[in-house]
């Protein structure tokens, strides 16, 4: 469950509201048989209205991002916990009990991809928190929206634990049966609020982008993400993250377990900056002498071996090339015009924002905006505006912007590129 902009885990602090310190009904089993789940399936088909859904994975833990119990509730049929992994190949009956129904989640694209891999895929969605942006909550933390909404403050949980273990402790199942405790009245109270706006198109456009969007592919390079890597300035010293990161990501994937549990990130920067040509070298470093490392010290050497044999043209470069604009503090030098129109694009988004009481990076993506500015447009006399609108409109449409976005951002985009008179 995501922690939106909560303290720690997410939960409320100090409030009046009335604490929710268990669900109304106690907190249900977990089921872990196909019996059980075919029932409970067959309980879920039988109630009215939307699923709220949520699930809980092993973040920072594990390397996979499976979901590791899956909270449902409908009205009319309770409050299920299901443990997927005894169960992952059988849950065929639920999929046909829930997927054509509406589901609510919260902050629905952390969980979404997970549940996919198991074959649960709504028909519809109505996400609680997304839905909260469009309405200009200050707060979009389930804790605070509930608190705002419903009068009511979730008591601390554990949202950032190992949810693999087994077996989950009872306080544990508490705070997950909590999160779908309030998540259908709240979904009535959002979409009340988005309705009043005259945003419930809006939020629908955006549930259904969200629900039919695939998860990205990975970025390439990923490893140059590795935390201070910045403090290496040699092409041979990346060369030799690039290998260790691999190797980690490798032994990470197989043993399903987060990689920085298997080799911290300033680990790998040590090694590339002391350049060890022994094994014993290698475990004079700090963390590689410790028990847990010492048995991949062959695997950290031979990366290291390898970076080091490379050719000087297969090192890679310094500096990551540019997969689109590059960094606007950069703009004012390479192309002032184009600075000048992300400058003008920018305050008429921030006034957009403003008027409409909606979070800029909701209103149009902000890359999206920034590749308008710097290449985005073709040449031709932008003075005709008529002219600009259109391909404004049709650069936006192709980089996924949704019709509400653009009904909205098109004009004043339009009349901030629209260059100013000398």
């Amino acid at each position: 469950m995501p922690v939106g902009d909560q303290p720690e885990d997410g939960r409320a602090g100090d409030s009046t509201a009335e604490p929710l310190l268990a669900p109304v009904d106690g907190v249900p089993p977990v089921l872990a048989t196909p019996e059980e789940v075919a029932a409970a399936a067959a309980t879920l088909a039988g109630g009215t209205g939307p699923l709220a859904v949520d699930a809980e994975r092993a973040s920072g833990f594990r390397y996979s991002a499976r979901a590791y119990l899956i909270q449902l509730r409908r009205a009319g049929a309770g409050t299920f916990l299901i443990d997927p992994i005894p169960v992952t190949d059988e849950l065929a009956p639920l999929a046909e009990a829930i997927n054509d129904l509406e589901w609510v989640l919260h902050s629905a694209d952390q969980d979404l991809p997970g549940l996919a891999e198991l074959g649960l895929r709504p028909a519809r969605l109505f996400d609680t928190e997304l839905g909260g942006r469009l309405a200009g909550y200050e707060r979009v933390g389930l804790a605070a929206m509930v608190e705002k909404l419903l009068g009511r403050a979730l008591r601390k949980g554990h949202g950032a634990a190992d949810w693999s273990t087994r077996p989950l402790p009872a306080e544990w199942l508490n705070y997950a049966a909590l999160d779908v405790e309030l998540l259908l009245e709240l979904r009535a109270s959002v979409a009340a609020d988005l309705e009043a706006q005259g945003k419930t198109d809006w939020a629908a456009q955006e549930f259904e982008h969200i629900r039919t969007t695939e998860p990205p592919a990975p970025k390439a390079d990923r490893w140059r993400r590795t935390s201070g890597i910045h403090t290496l300035r040699r092409a041979r010293q990346l060369a030799v993250v690039r290998e260790l990161w691999t190797t980690r990501d490798g032994l990470a994937r197989a043993r399903d377990v987060a990689p920085a549990r298997i080799l911290p990130d300033a680990a790998i920067v040590s090694a590339a900056t002391a350049d060890p040509r022994t094994i014993a070298q290698l475990r004079t470093l700090p963390v590689f002498g410790g028990p847990r490392q010492r048995r991949y010290s062959r695997d950290w050497l031979g990366a290291i071996d390898r970076a080091r044999a490379l050719p000087d043209s297969e090192l890679p470069p310094l500096t990551q090339p540019f997969d689109g604009p590059p960094p606007p503090n950069r703009w004012e030098r390479r192309d002032p015009i184009a600075a000048a129109r992300l400058a003008r694009a920018r305050a008429a988004m921030g006034e957009l924002s403003l008027e409409h009481s909606v979070p800029v990076e909701n209103l149009l993506s902000p890359d999206l905006v920034r590749r308008l500015c710097w290449d985005g447009l073709p040449e031709y006399d932008r003075t005709d505006t008529a002219e600009l609108a259109a391909a404004v409109d049709g650069f936006l449409k192709s980089g996924g912007a949704r019709p509400w976005q653009r009904e909205l951002a098109v004009p004043r985009l339009t009349t901030a590129l629209t260059p100013r008179p000398a």
